[in-house]
């Protein structure tokens, strides 16, 4: 299974932290925020990834990542992403990449306690559709919601007034090649984005999506007070370590 890194964006919420620099350059505690995905891939036994960026400053990513050798890697592939048409866009921009193959994707202002290594294995054993990964949250209005039944996810609506559970989807999300395809019919949501709800819709709609309960805290990066939540989280207790 081949890693997808989606660093890209303005970072408009961490302005004027991000008016020289990308939101996934900032540090986070003792490392920069880009270094918590990277090895939560790692962690997963997944070591062929692609990192996809933008903005005036994405080549900052190669001085700082390099070929990937402080990760264990031999390798790290780069892409880039004009402006911000959405999470499912840039993941589009890996298509001739990832090749045919599983992929995992990992938003890169997510940091997780503990890793995914067990639900990659699962979803590589699984074959054919996705994953997606939830936790339980206070405030699952600010996020996109699992709507279950049973052992199976049936709807994710996101950002909803009045949530059908508090399982929150975090970003972190695994699928097969038809991934692609599906990002190809997608029409623009009100943000003017190609929206990755959609996509996990598509695959609850064709009976392929699993999901799992990850362990630990999770939080993202991508405002002040989470920001300084996630540094607070890594230094009272670490995250995904690799070893």
């Amino acid at each position: 299974m081949k890693g997808v890194i989606l660093a890209g964006g303005l970072g408009t919420r961490l302005f004027p932290l991000t008016k020289i620099t990308n939101k996934h350059l900032l540090p986070v505690y003792n490392r920069p925020m880009i270094y918590y995905p990277i090895e939560a891939m790692v962690n997963a036994g997944i070591r062929d990834i692609m990192i996809v960026t933008g903005g005036r400053n994405s080549g900052d990513f190669l001085s700082l990542l390099g070929n990937g050798a402080d990760f264990g890697l031999k390798h790290l592939n780069y892409t880039y992403q004009k402006g911000e048409g959405g999470i499912a866009e840039a993941l589009g921009l890996a298509e001739h990449w990832v090749a045919g193959e599983q992929v995992c994707v990992i938003l890169g202002d997510n940091i997780i306690e503990k890793n995914v290594a067990k639900a990659a294995r699962d979803f590589i054993a699984q074959k054919k559709g996705a994953k997606i990964m939830l936790k339980k949250v206070d405030d699952p209005q600010r996020f996109g919601v699992a709507e279950l039944k049973g052992d199976k996810v049936v709807n994710i609506v996101e950002k909803p007034k009045q949530p059908k559970s508090d399982l929150a989807v975090i970003g972190i999300y695994m699928y097969d090649a038809r991934v692609f395809e599906i990002i190809k019919t997608l029409e623009p949501s009100d943000r003017g984005e190609l929206e990755i709800t959609d996509v996990n819709n598509w695959f609850i709609r064709d009976g392929s999506m699993t999901y799992e309960v990850i362990d630990g805290w999770w939080t993202d990066a991508g405002t002040f007070d989470s920001l300084i939540k996630a540094a607070n989280l890594i230094q009272q207790g670490g995250a995904n370590k690799l070893g």
